[in-house]
């Protein structure tokens, strides 16, 4: 199965990572010895975690060589990977990784016949060894079988009580056509359970927002009112006053010729009054405006939010926590 770098896979691959990226990633020891660093990553076609490049500079200068996912404990919090059942003579021993030729079978198994065995680089077990040619060494076998499936995310599980050199010599069982690793070395490719364990704390927080909702109605309409009203009106109003007065010359003679009586004559006066002549017209009294105007105000709440604590009990074991707060 072809391997590939995992920025030829997946360029985004930080993204399925938290943002993290194991490249640079220091590398220890069991010993708590640094032995190098991380410079790079390969995965199969599926995108499964096989190897670390591991730069030996602290070991062997200059050397890069090829570390099985299930042979190494990561910590992400001190951005470290540590090697486990890896000694020097076996870094020694390991053909060297070039980053101009591919990693194939023949390749591989040469790397996998270093781990399969705890002694290698003695004088016996170099001698079972053989060289390699386009026939791999005859591989090693596990006393038992064991079922994993490892995802892209490298946290598939291996059984804790699995040795990582729980190996028994014997044939072939397998070539280059039917290798499998989960198959065949589950134990190399599948991190160990027991060394990469997690435990989530989770908190609650408050999230506020607001939502809209109607707190009632306000209605304006008008209504006509009825009233009486009374007004002064000044009218003028005409009558007849009849005044008898003796003329100056009352008592003189009047000549025949002056005489003139007539039966019926009358004399006319038209008589006028005013009145008050009352009508109505509207007019504008006042102009309603309506309009809606915000007033802001801050609502203070409050609610009970839960927080997982750690425990731990160390039983008088020396520990190193590492704290990231967000």
């Amino acid at each position: 199965m072809a391997l590939h770098k995992i920025s030829d896979f997946d360029p985004d691959y930080r993204s399925s990572f938290d943002d993290r990226d194991m490249k640079g990633y220091s590398v220890y020891s069991e010993n708590d010895e640094k032995i190098g660093s991380v410079s790079d990553i390969l995965v199969d076609e599926e995108g499964r975690f096989r190897y670390f490049i591991v730069d030996l500079g602290f070991w062997i200068f200059g050397k890069k060589v090829l570390l099985p996912m299930g042979r190494s404990r990561i910590d992400y919090n001190a951005d470290r990977i540590y090697v486990t059942g890896l000694t020097r003579e076996q870094a020694e021993n390991l053909p060297e990784y070039n980053e101009h030729d591919s990693v194939d079978y023949d390749y591989e198994e040469r790397v996998r016949g270093v781990y399969r065995t705890p002694n290698y680089g003695t004088a016996s077990t170099m001698g079972t060894m053989g060289t390699m040619g386009s026939t791999a060494a005859a591989p090693v076998e596990r006393e038992a079988t064991l079922d994993a499936t490892a995802p892209l995310d490298a946290t598939a599980p291996l059984d804790p009580s699995r040795s990582n050199t729980g190996y028994t010599a014997a044939a072939a069982s397998y070539n280059r056509d039917t290798y499998k690793y989960d198959d065949h070395d589950s134990d190399l490719y599948n991190l160990n359970e027991q060394n990469h364990q997690s435990l989530k704390l989770y908190e609650e927080r408050l999230i506020a927002n607001k939502r809209r909702v109607k707190t009632g109605e306000v209605t304006i309409g008008k209504h006509v009112e009825i009233e009486t009203e009374r007004v002064a009106v000044p009218v003028e109003k005409e009558r007849v006053v009849i005044e008898r007065v003796t003329p100056t010359d009352a008592g003189r003679p009047v000549a025949p010729g002056e005489v003139d009586f007539r039966e019926g004559e009358v004399a006319r006066m038209e008589v006028y009054e005013e009145t008050p002549e009352i009508r109505k017209e509207a007019f504008v009294r006042e102009e309603v405006k309506v309009k809606k105007v915000v007033d802001h105000q801050t609502v203070n709440a409050e609610e009970t939010i839960r927080r997982e604590e750690l425990d731990v009990n160390t039983g008088n074991l020396p520990v190193d926590e590492n704290r990231d707060r967000i």
